[in-house]
């Protein structure tokens, strides 16, 4: 009946807001210069939050896979996660970072892509922790079901 649309799809769906915010992240200028410190990698099931900071703990970087534009189910990816660790890579590169301790809390997909994606920007690892909060004991547990 009338004109048909025709829609032309570059790439893979989302790609192209990932790119632009990644950018984004890469054109702010490094404020610091540091030699070594420590990355923050925190894993959830939904998210991945990647944090740089210096020897004493003072932030200097920090991005998650949600600030990256992923949305929903696919912010607790280990491709999300890669990307956040590929980008805080190449932000520490700019700084003058050569080495950094890993630090990883939690039990999330993301915990390893993160670290491989730093690392594949030639800074060195010295150590990883992993400081994942276990309870001793936990919350207290429900009564008996009485029937």
């Amino acid at each position: 009946m009338g004109k048909k649309r025709i829609v032309k799809k570059t790439g893979k769906s989302g790609t192209g807001k990932n790119t632009a915010l990644k950018s984004r992240f890469l054109t702010r200028g490094a404020k610091k210069k540091i030699e070594s410190g420590i990355l923050h990698i925190q894993s959830t099931y939904n998210n991945t939050r990647v944090s740089l900071t210096d020897k004493e703990g003072n932030l200097v970087c920090s991005l998650s896979s949600g600030a990256l534009g992923f949305k929903g189910a696919k912010k607790g990816t280990p491709f999300a996660a890669a990307k956040a660790g590929e980008v805080i890579g190449e932000t520490a590169k700019t700084m003058g970072v050569r080495n950094v301790n890993v630090i990883v809390k939690g039990v999330g997909a993301g915990r390893e892509s993160s670290i491989r994606a730093f690392v594949s920007h030639g800074i060195h690892i010295n150590s990883i922790k992993d400081m994942t909060p276990i309870p001793h004991n936990g919350p207290r547990a429900k009564k008996p079901r009485r029937v």
